[in-house]
């Protein structure tokens, strides 16, 4: 779970399907369903290049 208290900068290289706020900031981002997204990270992980590629497929 996120440290609400921990102001740093977010890892953008991986992907946290927990966090409501960043699965509508991926789905956004990469302009996919929740849903698209989750197979993506199902199948390769929760790296966010290993994703991109995934949905590029």
């Amino acid at each position: 779970m996120d440290d609400l208290k921990n102001r740093g900068q977010q890892d953008r290289s991986k992907i946290n399907m927990h966090e409501p706020h960043e699965l509508q900031y991926w789905t956004k981002h990469l302009n996919v369903s929740r849903e698209e997204l989750a197979k993506a990270v199902e199948k390769v992980g929760n790296g966010a290049a290993a994703v991109r590629k995934q949905l590029r497929q």
